[in-house]
């Protein structure tokens, strides 16, 4: 079994990066460092996977995480999707904004 680097830990935050396979857990690896990676981390992902594998799990495994101008930057210039119509209701999230923290007296 081969694993992500520590490194990814941050964006990978949901399971141990011991605990992932390349191979098995790739649909939830592509997507979180597609979200959340830097370009570092991206050029990780292709070295790792190829186009076709990358583009692959974004079509036909959508996860609804995406904030929208993310989705857009991923799809168009990281995927080179332009040209293809995807609903982004399959991957935008409709959490936006910044989140406020509560204090006892909102609670």
């Amino acid at each position: 079994m081969v694993h992500p680097p520590k490194s990814l830990q941050p964006i990978l935050w949901s399971v141990d990066v011991n605990r992932l396979d390349v191979n098995k857990d790739k649909g939830y690896i592509i997507h979180q460092v597609l979200i959340y990676g830097t370009l570092e981390e991206i050029h990780w992902l292709f070295r790792v996977y190829s186009k076709k594998e990358i583009v692959t799990v974004f079509l036909k495994q959508p996860v609804k995480q995406y904030p929208k101008e993310i989705f857009y930057f991923v799809k168009n210039y990281i995927l080179g999707l332009q040209n293809t119509n995807l609903d982004q209701e399959n991957y935008v999230t409709s959490v936006f904004g910044p989140v406020r923290p509560r204090t006892s007296s909102h609670i």
